[in-house]
């Protein structure tokens, strides 16, 4: 069975939750294994690493539609969902996460 739109961008939101934790709290977010007493031991450049591969996810996601009337893609590109814009804001926060942490 085909994933929903709505399934899809729920799934997305993951992204969204890692990006803006890391972006909050920096090494200390527990995606990249910090906590609130201490950093984590990963490089700056394997944090980045992660907000990428997460921005790539919500891009691709918010790029999904049917090719035509037999692919049962979901049409994200066609919905005017609000967790498209959750997941926008999401691509948003992790390049500007990047562009500072460079």
């Amino acid at each position: 069975m085909a994933q929903t739109v709505a399934e899809c961008l729920t799934a997305a939101e993951d992204s969204v939750t890692l990006i803006n934790d890391i972006n909050t709290n920096g090494k200390k977010s527990v995606y990249v294994g910090g906590s609130a007493e201490a950093d984590t031991t990963w490089t700056q450049a394997e944090i980045n690493e992660m907000v990428q591969r997460n921005v790539d996810h919500l891009e691709t996601i918010l790029l999904y539609e049917p090719v035509d009337s037999d692919d049962d893609t979901p049409n994200v590109v066609g919905s005017s969902s609000s967790k498209k814009t959750t997941c926008s804001g999401g691509v948003t926060t992790g390049k500007a996460y990047i562009s500072a942490n460079s």
